[in-house]
C-alpha cells in the first residue's frame, strides 16, 4: 500500500483538510474582528464575501464561516439577498448588553478568586503592578494589551467554559464600543486602577473583594457608557 494509500485508509487527508479549514477560518475570524472592532470596517459598511477574500488572501468559504460567527456576535448583520452590513453601534443595546456582562464578570471575578491556580495569582499579582503603572503614566497602549491579558486570564482561571462561551459573545461588541469613544470620555488612570483592585483580589484569592472590585469596574463602565451619548465618534 502507497503512502497515499495509506493516509487515506487511516483518514488522515480528510483530518489534515478539516485542521486546515479551521485554521484558516479563525484566521479570517480575528482579522475580520479586529478590522471592525478598531473601525477599519466602519459601522454600516457593506461587505463583500468575494472582496473580503481577496483582501485578506483567504478562500472564501473560510471567509464565509467566519462571517458567520460575526453575525452570532453582533458585529455584522446578514441580511438575505441584500447583502452583509457591519453592525451599527448603539448607545441603549450596549447598556443592555452591559446589564448581562455585569452579570459575567461577577460571577468570573468569584470563580477565579476560587480557582486560580498558583502560578495564575501570580500572573494576576503582576498584571495588577501593570495596571497601577499604567495609572501613573497615563499610558493607553501598555492599558490595552494589558487589558486584553486580564480578559484572557480571567476565562482560564475561571474554569468553566460556559461562563467563557457566553463573554465571548459579547466581548468584541464591548471592546469596539470602547476603542469608539475612549479617546473622549475614557478616565484611564481611574479605569486602570479599577482593573488593578480587581487582578490584585483574585490573586490573593479574596473572592468577596474580587467580586466588589468587579462591580467598582462595571459601575464605571456603565458611566463611561453613558457618557458617550454626548461624545463624538471616531467613524
Amino acid at each position: 500500500m502507497s503512502l497515499s494509500e495509506e493516509r487515506q485508509t487511516l483518514g488522515l487527508d480528510e483530518a489534515t483538510d478539516s485542521e486546515q479549514g479551521k485554521s484558516l477560518t479563525e484566521k479570517a475570524y480575528k482579522r475580520l474582528e479586529e478590522l471592525i472592532v478598531t473601525l477599519q470596517l466602519a459601522p454600516g459598511a457593506v461587505l463583500s464575501e468575494a472582496q473580503l477574500a481577496k483582501q485578506l488572501g483567504i478562500g472564501r468559504t473560510p471567509i464565509r464561516e467566519a462571517l458567520q460567527r460575526l453575525s452570532r456576535e453582533g458585529l455584522i448583520v446578514i441580511l438575505p439577498r441584500r447583502g452583509i452590513l457591519v453592525s451599527e453601534i448603539n448607545v441603549t443595546r450596549q447598556l443592555k448588553l452591559l446589564e448581562v456582562r455585569r452579570e459575567l464578570e461577577r460571577l468570573m471575578a468569584s470563580c477565579s478568586a476560587r480557582r486560580a491556580s498558583t502560578s495564575e495569582k501570580q500572573e494576576f499579582q503582576k498584571l495588577a503592578e501593570g495596571m497601577k503603572k499604567t495609572a501613573e503614566e497615563d499610558d493607553d497602549i501598555t492599558f490595552m494589551r494589558l487589558d486584553l491579558r486580564l480578559n484572557h486570564l480571567l476565562c482560564e482561571a475561571s474554569r468553566n467554559e460556559y461562563i467563557t462561551n457566553a463573554i465571548g459573545l459579547i466581548q468584541s461588541l464591548s471592546r469596539r464600543f470602547w476603542y469608539s469613544h475612549y479617546k473622549e470620555v475614557l478616565d484611564l488612570p481611574l479605569c486602570a486602577r479599577l482593573h488593578a483592585s480587581l487582578a490584585l483580589a483574585i490573586s490573593e484569592g479574596k473572592q468577596e473583594e474580587a467580586i466588589q472590585a468587579s462591580d467598582d469596574l462595571m459601575d464605571y463602565i456603565e458611566d463611561f457608557t453613558r457618557a458617550s451619548l454626548d461624545a463624538p465618534t471616531r467613524y
